[in-house]
């Protein structure tokens, strides 16, 4: 059955994540854009200074403290939403967490948790989402990544998972459609985000983690967010090298290896030696600054024209090929810095 949603600005939003890079941009912009919202995370104390910051602010939040990989938790945002909202039209899934690391290295506990997070905590919200949406409809979206089509070394378990994210996500838009329930589902692949991703992330690298260019903007994302929130979308990747990647994946599998191995494992990598980190967020939340961007020092795109014409139907074919070929520009600049950079620590 198809579903209509309504104008962002009626709407109500469930967004997990919701105290740091994304899905921080995503509150602020969705809240001056007249969304009512119900913010989830595990840290009280950001929740609460995000909530306050909000409805000062003129906007209308709620919040509830939750793990999403528990349901049980989970759940008390639905009746949070009842209670001040009389419900909710879009749930966002963003929570998600990485582990840096060749995957030998990574103890079987902080996988098992990563997968908790970023499978289990997407699977928990959809299927309490969809359970609300069975009469009413509303909108279901989930962020999993560049890297749900293609993998990368480094990061081979957040890789499996957002792979996870993304067949959970179209088995689902199936079987709904298959019922007829009134619900859209959008799967959004970002790129490379600056974000305080790689400070929430476990590191088992031995050096600090650097975002592998190019870099985008967190706000690209959180556009494509509320765009989403409002138009069927079933997928769209934010940034043109993520479209880049997936392609050159799909079409030359054993040469997109060879770059990967030669390239990605050294652009994921800074000369500065890794030591305690307070912020690591895996197992825990421990980061209530409530930080948007993660400091990258190397040039941030601000927005992403491909992207931006992917979302217009008209032009999708066009922004796919622009897409490809300002990738391809990107990644042989990225290759020839990596090769210099080579050719410099061997001397």
């Amino acid at each position: 059955m198809k579903f209509v949603a309504k104008p962002i600005g009626e709407q109500t939003m469930v967004l997990t994540g919701a105290t740091s890079g994304i899905g921080l941009v995503t509150a602020r912009m969705a809240a001056k854009r007249g969304v009512r919202l119900v913010l989830v995370s595990r840290n009280e104390k950001s929740l609460v200074k995000l909530a306050r910051e909000i409805n000062d602010d003129g906007g209308d939040a709620r919040f509830v403290v939750a793990d999403v990989a528990r349901d049980g938790e989970l759940k008390k945002a639905v009746a949070e939403a009842h209670e001040s909202f009389g419900g909710f039209d879009t749930w966002v899934n963003n929570a998600g967490v990485s582990i840096y690391g060749n995957l030998c290295d990574v103890p079987d506990e902080d996988s098992r948790r990563l997968f908790d997070t970023n499978f289990w905590g997407v699977v928990n919200g959809s299927l309490i989402a969809a359970k609300e949406f069975h009469t009413r409809g509303g909108t279901i979206i989930n962020l999993g990544s560049t890297l749900s089509d293609r993998a990368i070394p480094m990061q081979g378990m957040y890789c499996a998972s957002k792979h996870a994210v993304k067949g959970f996500t179209d088995a689902l838009r199936m079987e709904l459609a298959s019922q007829g329930v009134p619900v859209n589902i959008s799967l959004i692949k970002p790129a490379a985000i600056d974000t305080p991703y790689k400070y929430h992330a476990k590191n088992y690298m031995g050096v600090q983690p650097e975002n592998p260019p190019p870099v985008y903007a967190p706000e690209t994302v959180a556009e494509t967010i509320l765009h989403c929130a409002e138009n069927p979308v079933r997928h769209v990747f934010v940034g043109a090298s993520g479209k880049l990647l997936a392609t050159m994946g799909e079409s030359m599998p054993a040469l997109t290896d060879f770059v990967m191995e030669n390239t990605m494992i050294d652009l994921q990598k800074t000369d500065e030696r890794a030591g305690h980190n307070p912020k690591e967020s895996l197992h825990a939340s421990a980061d209530s600054t409530l930080t948007e961007r993660g400091g990258y020092k190397g040039h941030v795109a601000e927005s992403s024209l491909y992207t931006k014409m992917a979302l217009t139907p008209l032009v999708t074919k066009a922004a796919i090929g622009i897409g490809i070929g300002v990738g391809a520009f990107l990644l042989g600049k990225n290759l020839n810095r990596n090769g210099r950079h080579s050719e410099v620590n061997t001397h």
